[in-house]
């Protein structure tokens, strides 16, 4: 059994002092093994240097929590700008390419953080009801950092030819072979979206039916095994697998396996948080985009499941899904096998799961008003839903109803593939 990394704990009132700690203090947990140096590089312009993080995750909670208070004095005049992501209702921002500067230096986005932080506590002592909800919305937006810090600073390492490790000291993940067997569910009407008390991103809402049609859904999640098959197949070199935006990037790109992935006279071996490892066959696939899930799935004669197929299995049908998977807590930082074929498994965390879903808004959403409006409503175009979380994902920031998007092609995320099939009725 590996050893859980820092926890935040169950019983820390959400949006207090102690949450407000728990969180801060676990993100520069994550960074501290890293070198300056390794704070600074940009690898593409998708990935953010973890410098980078540090500072916005900072800059959030001094824009739309402590700008409100006249008496607040501010870190540094150019901040507001220089660590914007994308809130234009705040303000312009710097091209994004242009995160990897050399200033400023580390010390001070530290000695920002600090400043921050201090004022954040003070606040915290007697911040009314509207405002602990932004602070919450502030924490679950750093764990989402906590999550980029770890993908990032991967393909940082992944674009170094030494090929290093993040923490060569962590555990081995579990690898044992586990059948793949596809789970029954009936059609009809069915309620998806978040509803009810605890915290939940706006894209979730508003709970709605959705009618489905019977379908089956995998127990487990594709592995390496199999997806080295696909491969072997000529799996990269047959164009009727590939949608045509999917043909068109592999033959762009010269795609011809997973992310990270690399051979040499040993074999196929892919780059890991601990470093550059033999690939095991009974491990989750990982570091795949929508098109190349997509055509393994068309491969294999089956689909990617639906967003709505997917939550509501994990809803009603799934033994083991919320409490089996491989998050941050669980230690490895790399996604593991599954326990056993019962039930559905791994619906929670190990690897981000693809759905054919595109991201679009629930019938009847409408996103908060103000700046923070900006932070899931805007993106609902050229992206597809993943579910579930994965092995680099706060446990504690994860819910059944969470829909990630991204662009169908990207990779540098821990996103993997579940098979799904249509059944008659």
């Amino acid at each position: 059994m590996t050893q859980p990394c820092e926890q935040i704990s169950p019983a820390t009132a959400p949006g207090s002092r102690e949450h407000y700690r728990e969180v801060r203090a676990r993100t520069e947990a994550i960074a501290a093994p890293l070198t300056v140096e390794d704070h600074v590089v940009q690898s593409m312009r998708e990935a953010s240097p973890t410098k980078w993080h540090l500072a916005h995750t900072s800059w959030f909670f001094e824009t739309f929590l402590l700008a409100r208070d006249p008496r607040y004095r501010e870190f540094h005049p150019r901040f507001r700008w220089l660590f914007n992501s994308y809130y234009n209702a705040v303000g312009d921002q710097p091209e994004r390419i242009r995160r990897g500067l050399s200033r400023p230096p580390l010390s001070l986005v530290q000695d920002y953080r600090r400043h921050v932080d201090g004022a954040m506590l003070a606040l915290l002592e007697s911040a009314p009801p509207d405002l602990r909800d932004v602070v919450v919305l502030g924490l679950h937006h750093e764990q989402q950092h906590q999550e980029l810090i770890l993908t990032d600073i991967k393909h940082v390492f992944g674009t170094d030819p030494l090929r290093p490790g993040y923490r060569p000291d962590l555990p081995a993940p579990r690898s044992h072979p586990v059948a793949l067997e596809l789970r029954p569910f009936p059609g009809g009407i069915h309620e998806i979206g978040h509803a009810g008390a605890g915290f939940a991103y706006d894209n979730e809402s508003p709970r709605h039916e959705q009618l489905l049609r019977p379908y089956a859904l995998a127990n487990r999640l594709v592995t390496c095994g199999e997806y080295l098959e696909f491969m072997a197949d000529g799996g990269y070199a047959r164009p009727e697998l590939w949608l045509s935006d999917g043909w068109a990037t592999v033959k762009e790109r010269g795609w011809h396996a997973p992310l990270y992935w690399e051979k040499d006279e040993t074999g196929w071996r892919q780059l890991t948080l601990r470093g550059l490892e033999a690939v095991d066959p009974h491990l989750p696939a990982c570091h795949v985009s929508f098109y190349e899930a997509d055509a393994y799935a068309r491969w294999r004669g089956l689909r990617l499941p639906s967003e709505a197929e997917w939550e509501r299995a994990a809803l009603t049908g799934s033994e083991g899904a919320s409490g089996e998977g491989t998050v941050y807590e669980s230690g490895p930082l790399q996604p593991q096998s599954a326990v056993e074929a019962s039930g559905l498994r791994q619906m929670v965390g190990d690897v981000w799961e693809w759905t054919q879903s595109p991201y679009v808004a629930y019938p009847g959403y409408h996103p908060v008003a103000g700046a923070l409006g900006e932070y899931n409503g805007k993106f609902m175009c050229n992206q597809m839903v993943l579910r579930g979380g994965s092995c680099v994902t706060p446990g504690s920031h994860l819910r059944l109803t969470y829909r990630n998007f991204f662009p169908p092609d990207a990779r540098w995320q821990f996103s993997g593939i579940r098979l799904a099939h249509d059944l008659t009725d």
